[in-house]
């Protein structure tokens, strides 16, 4: 079954060529077929786990008129079968953290998932553009998300507006398709399709299917107040749950040095999701989040330093399901997202390599310390996550005779530091880790 799900998938890439003068008339396909192996060693007698997905997204797009263009693109993720990822660990009781998310993470029994994730009708003229239906937007809270097979996805309307001296963007969204699942939610139903975490008193979280939301409004302006000094501006504004503002200045200090800063405020909006207390999302008043960067450019690579505080004022919360955090301090396959009065330092080194004439690479070391609240301590610490360091080595690499194959490699490890209670469940799948992750994308 799973052949045949992948062979109907990947039908229409074999045909394109075959097609090519017809559909260069109507329109375009292009899409990616992506191939991506997924494994985490974890800890002594914790549980291992391994996964094979194949799929990737068909894409078409057609010319109505000349400035009215319509398109369509269908995702899959295939499970290969290397592992029963139903099959918990025997000391936890806890299935894989990021295994499951190659697949419907909902329903990791279905073997094949297929989403319409876009569908939509643009109309654009020099400047501005008005788009509506099925689409993907990359914001610093809503996002794609690149590390599963399916991204995060969105439904609504989505207004933009370029100029050579600034950017101004408005959405407002009434459905999201949160990465890793098979289908598109309401707004306070997307929220909680992920692992919820704690509430303040301890006790599992309760907000899944228990939040109301009926929209998401989004706004964007980013100015180019002179050369050197940048200005971009985000609000979210999250029905009944929250509102966040976020405020990034950046100066080119020369041709080598650039310095940046951000802000994140949230604050609580109708009653956070839900009148009852234990049922709620967003159960704070408000929640702060600061962050510096600073970064040096030469021949020898891109480095750069970034510092994250937030407040012990609320945690900073954010939906996982809507895609990564789009802070300073982020690393791959982690996140601060849950934490108050937390800290959080990374080094960043990019480096672009010529290994030969028909092979180029491109990695990225990051090495991060992060500063917990204490695992035991629910309201400041949503997923009692430990102290950390995280050390990342993300390889791209480029092949000049295969134009369209755009593999990665991405190797993971987090130490837990400190003193950790002695409870696996403050060690699984978290820290004292091993991750890996190797992704054949094919793009056309």
């Amino acid at each position: 079954m799973r052949l045949l799900y992948l062979f109907i998938f990947c039908l229409p890439i074999f045909s394109i060529s075959q097609d090519s003068v017809v559909t260069q008339k109507r329109g375009a396909f292009s899409g990616q077929w992506r191939t991506y192996y997924m494994m985490t060693s974890n800890k002594g007698e914790l549980k291992d786990f391994n996964a094979l997905a194949t799929g990737g997204k068909l894409k078409y797009q057609y010319n109505l008129l000349e400035n009215l263009e319509v398109g369509a693109a269908l995702y899959n993720s295939t499970n290969l079968g290397l592992q029963d990822l139903t099959m918990p660990d025997a000391i936890t009781g806890r299935i894989s953290r990021y295994e499951e998310g190659l697949f419907d993470r909902l329903d990791l029994e279905n073997d094949a998932v297929f989403l319409l994730g876009e569908l939509y009708a643009k109309y654009h003229l020099k400047q501005h553009s008005l788009t509506l239906g099925r689409i993907k937007i990359n914001t610093p809270l809503i996002n794609p998300e690149d590390g599963r097979m399916i991204p995060t996805l969105v439904q609504g309307l989505w207004y933009n507006f370029n100029s050579e001296k600034s950017k101004f963007q408005l959405g407002v969204l009434n459905e999201i398709a949160p990465r890793s699942t098979g289908k598109f939610y309401g707004i306070g139903e997307s929220i909680g399709t992920y692992p919820v975490g704690r509430n303040k008193n301890g006790d599992a979280s309760q907000y899944t299917n228990n939040t109301a939301s009926d929209y998401v409004i989004m706004a964007n302006a980013n100015f180019k107040i002179t050369q050197d000094l940048k200005l971009n501006i985000w609000n979210q504004f999250v029905d009944n749950i929250y509102n966040s503002f976020y405020i990034k200045p950046s100066y080119r200090l020369s041709e080598s040095v650039q310095i940046e800063g951000e802000w994140l405020h949230q604050n609580k909006v109708g009653n956070g999701g839900n009148r009852i207390d234990s049922l709620r999302y967003f159960n704070q008043n408000t929640a702060d989040v600061l962050g510096l960067k600073m970064s040096y450019k030469s021949e020898a690579g891109l480095i750069s330093l970034s510092y994250n505080r937030i407040l012990p004022n609320g945690q900073f919360l954010s939906p996982r399901e809507w895609g990564r955090e789009d802070l300073f301090s982020f690393q791959k396959r982690e996140r601060s997202e849950g934490s108050a009065d937390n800290h959080a330092l990374v080094f960043n080194y990019k480096k672009d390599l010529t290994l030969s004439k028909d092979l180029n690479l491109m990695s990225i070391i990051s090495i991060g310390k992060h500063w917990k609240p204490d695992v035991t301590n629910a309201t400041f610490n949503k997923y009692a996550m430990p102290n950390y360091t995280h050390i990342n080595l993300d390889i791209f690499f480029k092949m000049k005779k295969l134009k369209n194959l755009r593999p990665e490699l991405l190797l993971t490890s987090k130490i837990g530091n400190g003193d950790i209670p002695d409870n696996p469940n403050f060690i699984f799948n978290k820290v004292n880790m091993f991750h890996l992750d190797l992704i054949i994308n094919y793009n056309f």
